[in-house]
């Protein structure tokens, strides 16, 4: 089953009362903690008042949270902030009229189920609107490793934080702190509809980092690191993120210009996942239903090089995106988005998928009145050849590290974004260079796609090193 949710903030508040506990003491506390209701009563409630209230169809999301964060500066902590939330939204169906309401509280579900019902009333039609099929609901529920079940206090938090900053502070030319910080965050969500579906599910996340400077006055340059985990015990060293954040800081300074011309560009990991970014956004059903995809018309055709493979786990193990059930409850499978070079799927929820005659993957994500389709954790799997390799084989070209702004047409595929990085010749780096425009088209720079092999698999899109050769890019 899901690990069930009961109300998270009586969670820590319990748990953290008897932290002195033996170990198996503590897991036997937790185990009865997490399955209390509230979250899933709040939600059945609304769902009952709903039907009441005239509603022929509706569904219940309550959620609870805590987080703690802390953000130091030169050895100093400069702040520390705590939050802590409570919503439910209900959304009901007036035949094919909808509405949506949330509250912070639920002090009245009848009042706030007859002002959305009243709402959805006189509201337009909507033909594709409508609860999800009750023969692809889940039913069956996956055990996800979703909940680490270790507290961080904000002393905790400081620690991390300052050790992060004095590693990034003590490599040789980082001039000054841009800060450091470290997180802790806990959530629980509850989904209910009125055809019976219920889920829930309890999720930590843990984060750090640092960003350096090196040089002084109009020859700074500065960089960071980070890494964020769904479990404390996976998460680098603050040393290592302080470490690299201040190297590269120190890898940038002086950077020069380079003229305009066509080359071979490579993406280093961390940059990569925007070129996956986009294309999760150009297979969104939204987009496709909208005709506002440049691959709106190119399903089952080539659109990367053989070989290439994307795939789409919403069950990937301690993932960033992990999730038993989407935000209608439908089961949802791992998708080939990409398989040996070929588009197979759209991202589609209910809605989308009804709009397009097709049947809904389980990539409904809840947002506002609604939902929308996306991604969960997507993956561009990895080749066999290292970053270095990479860069031998190019010979010579453009090693990007950083993009600037937003530069891409979703409707032509049409790519145009600043960047920074460093200029390499005969596979070795040779200098740092900035104040740079790349562009291309989409659609030719996923057939000229190379994946190495240096997937970093921590965040919900995931992607190696990558090059494309032959890019446009425009300099002094």
């Amino acid at each position: 089953m899901a690990q069930a949710v009961g109300n998270p903030l009586r969670w820590l508040q319990a748990a953290g009362a008897k932290r002195k506990q033996l170990p198996e003491q503590k897991a036997e506390l937790m185990s009865e903690l997490i399955d209390q209701s509230e979250l899933q009563s709040r939600a059945a409630r609304l769902v009952e008042a709903a039907r009441k209230a005239g509603a022929d169809a509706c569904d219940a999301v309550a959620v609870t949270g805590v987080s703690l964060g802390v953000d130091v500066r030169e050895g100093k902590v400069e702040e520390t902030e705590r939050a802590e939330g409570d919503d439910v939204t209900l959304r009901v169906f007036v035949g094919k009229r909808t509405a949506a309401v949330s509250a912070n509280r639920l002090d009245d579900p009848a009042g706030l189920a007859e002002r959305a019902v009243a709402m959805a009333k006189v509201a337009p039609e909507d033909p594709y609107a409508g609860l999800a099929d009750p023969e692809l609901l889940v039913k069956d529920f996956p055990v996800l490793d979703l909940l680490d079940t270790k507290e961080m206090t904000a002393e905790d938090l400081s620690e991390i934080a300052l050790e992060a900053e004095a590693a990034g502070l003590a490599v040789e030319g980082v001039s000054k702190s841009g800060g450091a910080g470290a997180s802790w965050r806990l959530g629980g969500v509850v989904l209910a509809t009125s055809h019976g579906f219920q889920g829930s599910y309890i999720s930590s996340r843990y984060g750090m980092s640092m960003t350096a400077v090196a040089g002084d006055g109009t020859a700074m340059e500065r960089d960071y690191d980070f890494d964020s985990r769904t479990y404390f015990e996976d998460l680098e060293s603050p040393a290592e993120i302080g470490r690299r954040a201040g190297e590269r800081a120190v890898r940038r300074l002086n950077p020069q210009k380079l003229s305009t011309r066509t080359t071979n560009v490579i993406y280093e990991s961390r940059a990569a996942r925007s070129i996956l970014g986009h294309l999760a956004g150009a297979i969104n059903g939204a987009s496709i239903a909208r005709k506002t995809s440049f691959l709106k018309d190119r399903m089952g055709e080539r659109i990367f090089a053989p070989g290439i493979q994307v795939i789409d786990d919403p069950f990937k193990r301690r993932g960033a995106a992990t999730r038993p059930f989407d935000g209608e409850g439908t089961k949802a499978d791992v998708l080939d988005v990409i398989s040996d070079g070929v588009l197979r799927h759209w991202f589609l929820d209910g809605a989308t998928a009804r709009e397009l005659g097709l049947k809904p993957n389980g990539r409904a994500h809840r947002g506002g009145s609604g939902t929308s389709p996306g991604a969960t954790n997507i993956t561009l799997m990895p080749g066999d050849k290292s970053l270095e390799e990479l860069m031998a084989e190019a010979g010579e070209g453009l090693l990007v590290t950083d993009l600037i702004g937003h530069g891409v047409n979703g409707l032509t595929g049409d790519y145009s974004r600043g960047a920074a990085g460093f200029w390499f010749e005969q596979g070795k780096i040779v200098k740092p260079v900035s104040e740079i425009t790349i562009a291309g088209n989409l659609n030719d720079m996923f057939r000229r796609l190379v994946p190495g092999s240096d997937l970093d698999n921590r965040y919900s899109t995931a992607a190696p090193s990558i090059m494309i050769e032959g890019m446009a890019l425009a300099g002094n």
